[in-house]
């Protein structure tokens, strides 16, 4: 009898874990046959899935879970496999979209039940992994639903080989050619914010960055050869853009360079851009005399942080004013009735990105000092630009419509000291705004479209529309050349009778 009451003793003590296990193992297996049927070559079936009822089923598991009876590696197995099972749910109920980035506070305010706790995704990756375990690996297999991320695996992760599934995963996303760039030529390698953002976990500077890197890269990385970051892709790893040929290298728009977002800490940009606006002038319908000014604009910033950067702008001018007829190219020229050049305004400025949440939103603001005398003109030098200082703040936002196209908008607020009249300095204040459809063909160009509207908010008020077309074209991710032409109304309806019209170059440079 005593032996018969000491093994159902036993039972009843083993049995609860034994349930424990088996709900484990079901949870893995079933995570694994959901993610083989939706999953394929790291892209997210979202359509299909989001009418899953099973999705539905294992994050109720991972909500009710009970942890206090598993393994070091069962916890593990189960925290990595509940992050992206709570990415691929929360991506799929608000499909479509175009980017997780998209849904207000997909990371870090949105809280779910993870094994009875309420906590965000930030908090499961954070908290509940990286600082419990310290493994930077995990890195490699959380996948946060973007197409700069590992790419996900249509397998589960599992306790029995999790380490083996660790060591491979860090090993397949390190030697991806599209995840570490090696750039032969340069001397320079390009490597995901990922090892940016999380520094820490790599040792905490480049050297320990690039020593992590070579124990998985089959050819380590010289010592010699300059690291930086590349910008991350937050497009939706979503099966349903057919990206076809580019589903490896994250689509056309992947490589781009996003104007609106803030350069990486470390990081220099600097960007010259030739504008050159012409425009014939007259006396009512007497059109006789063409005004031509040629501005020559350096910037530079430097990354702070990587989501604030300081620099300065740096303008330089050329004006002249000729009879028809005559070029607007007259003006690189010497003669003409009246000319003249100069370096006409420096100042500082600052670009800051103040959302973790919104990387392609950014706050610029400058403010110009004059350089000269008589910018305004005399009786003998004509107007080259204005005597008082300039305060310029820009709003930029970045959209990612698809692997090929995006959306670019910006609002600005001007506010110029514009000389003197009769009751004193005058000032003037604009808001401009500007949105620019682009269109990426291939992964190095860009087409786009421009349209401005800028009204001027004065005793007098008074505006100007533009449009155009441009292109850009990225010979390397640090080098690029861009090209615009645009033409402005005075009304939306009415040609402006100077015919005004800008033909522009740029140059960046990122290192």
């Amino acid at each position: 009898m005593n032996n018969i009451l000491s093994v159902l003793i036993i039972l009843i003590g083993v049995l609860p874990t034994l349930n424990a296990q088996q709900s484990f193992t079901d949870f893995f297996n079933q995570t694994d046959a959901l993610l083989k049927q939706y999953v394929q070559e790291g892209q997210v079936n979202y359509q299909a899935i989001k009418e899953e009822k099973q999705l539905g089923q294992l994050t109720s598991f991972v909500a009710q879970a009970d942890l206090s009876g598993t393994n070091k590696a069962t916890t593990q197995a189960f925290y990595i496999n509940a992050y992206n099972l709570i990415v691929i749910e929360q991506a799929a109920m608000a499909y479509p979209l175009s980017s997780v980035l998209n849904v207000n506070g997909f990371f870090d305010a949105k809280k779910h039940q993870v094994a009875g706790e309420k906590i965000t995704l930030n908090q499961l990756e954070k908290d509940r992994l990286l600082k419990t375990y310290g493994d930077p690996r995990f890195h490699f297999v959380l996948v946060c639903g973007a197409l700069d991320c590992p790419p996900i695996t249509n397998f589960a992760y599992r306790p029995v080989n999790l380490e083996s599934q660790l060591e491979a995963q860090t090993r397949t996303a390190i030697n991806d050619p599209n995840f570490i760039k090696v750039d032969q030529a340069s001397q320079a390698v390009d490597i995901s914010q990922i090892f940016e953002w999380y520094a820490d976990d790599f040792g905490g500077n480049k050297t320990a960055v690039r020593n992590f890197i070579n124990q998985y890269k089959e050819e380590n990385l010289p010592e010699d050869f300059k690291i930086g970051y590349y910008r991350y892709d937050w497009t939706l790893n979503d099966a349903a853009l057919n990206l076809g040929d580019h589903a490896l290298d994250a689509g056309n728009s992947s490589n781009r360079y996003v104007v609106s977002a803030a350069i990486a800490k470390g990081t220099t940009e600097s960007k010259l851009f030739n504008n050159l606006y012409t425009q014939r002038t007259g006396d009512g319908e007497n059109l006789n005399q063409r005004s031509t000014f040629f501005t020559s604009s350096l910037s530079f910033l430097f990354g702070v942080s990587h989501r604030f950067n300081a620099g300065f702008d740096l303008r330089y001018r050329r004006v002249r004013n000729d009879g028809l007829p005559s070029s607007a190219f007259d003006v690189f020229g010497a003669g003409g009735q009246s000319s003249r050049q100069g370096v006409t305004s420096f100042g500082p400025k600052i670009r800051w990105a103040p959302s973790e949440k919104l990387p392609n939103f950014s706050i610029q603001s400058a403010f110009w000092f004059p350089i000269g005398e008589d910018l305004e003109g005399n009786g003998e030098l004509p107007f080259i630009d204005w005597n008082g200082a300039t305060w310029w703040t820009q709003f930029f936002n970045d959209f990612t419509l698809s692997s090929n196209f995006s959306l670019f908008t910006e609002i600005d607020v001007l506010w110029e000291d514009i000389g003197s009249g009769s009751n004193g300095a005058l000032n003037r204040v604009s808001t401009p705004a500007t949105a620019i459809l682009s269109y990426f063909p291939n992964p190095k160009t860009t087409l786009y479209g421009l349209t401005s509207f800028s009204p001027f908010w004065q005793t007098e008020f008074d505006y100007f529309a533009q449009a155009g077309v441009g292109a850009k074209y990225q010979f390397t991710r640090n080098f690029e050349v861009e090209i615009l032409y645009t033409a402005f109304t005075n009304d939306f309806l009415q040609q402006n009778n100077g015919n005004a019209s800008t033909f522009n170059i740029g140059i960046r440079v990122n290192r």
